[in-house]
Parts: C-alpha cells; structure tokens; sequence
C-alpha cells in the first residue's frame, strides 16, 4: 500500500507541486504535459503480462529503456521541448524510485 501511495503520489502530486513552484503563470500546461507523459506506459500493453506489480519497468519495457531515457534528455536541449523532457524524465525517476521499492 505503502508503495502504492508513493508511485501514484510521484506521477500525480509532485508534478502538480513541479507545475505550481517553477511555472505558476502556465502551471496548468505543464501539470497537463506531465500528466500526458504517462503515455509511455502504453509499452507495458505489449508486455506479458501486462501488469506485474513485481515487475521494475526500468529497461523492461522500451519506452522505459536506456536509448529512450538518452532521448528523453536530448528532448531537454531545445527550448520548445524541454517541459516535456523534463515530464519524460520525471516519470522515468519515479518508475526508478517504484524499483527500488520492489
């Protein structure tokens, strides 16, 4: 349970905590930018099975693997891009953080 609150607590809350402090004028945007980088998860639906709670995404899953993460920080390079690298990334260090918790 504990775990569980903790995951969900780091996709959900932190980020709308991120939006709030580092972009009050546009926080809603950015809440919504991280919310929407929860789309990398739509790799597990080809894993088998498709949820093991037991299972650390972290180079399981493709959008979770170690060229992903390299692009994901190259998204942080240009201006227009960064909010959403910095998205993708925040939720690959909640996924690392749910692994170690494993």
């Amino acid at each position: 349970m504990f775990r569980t609150l903790v995951h969900y607590g780091f996709h959900f809350l932190i980020p709308l905590g991120i939006a709030l402090i580092l972009f009050p004028k546009q926080w809603k945007k950015v809440y919504l930018i991280f919310l929407g980088a929860m789309l990398i998860d739509l790799d597990h639906l080809i894993a088998n099975p498709i949820f093991d709670p037991n299972r650390c995404s972290i180079g399981f899953h493709f959008l979770h693997s170690l060229p992903a993460i390299i692009l994901y920080l190259l998204i942080l390079i240009p201006k227009k891009t960064r909010i959403i690298g910095m998205a993708l990334l925040w939720h690959i260090l909640t996924d690392s953080i749910d692994c170690l918790m494993i």
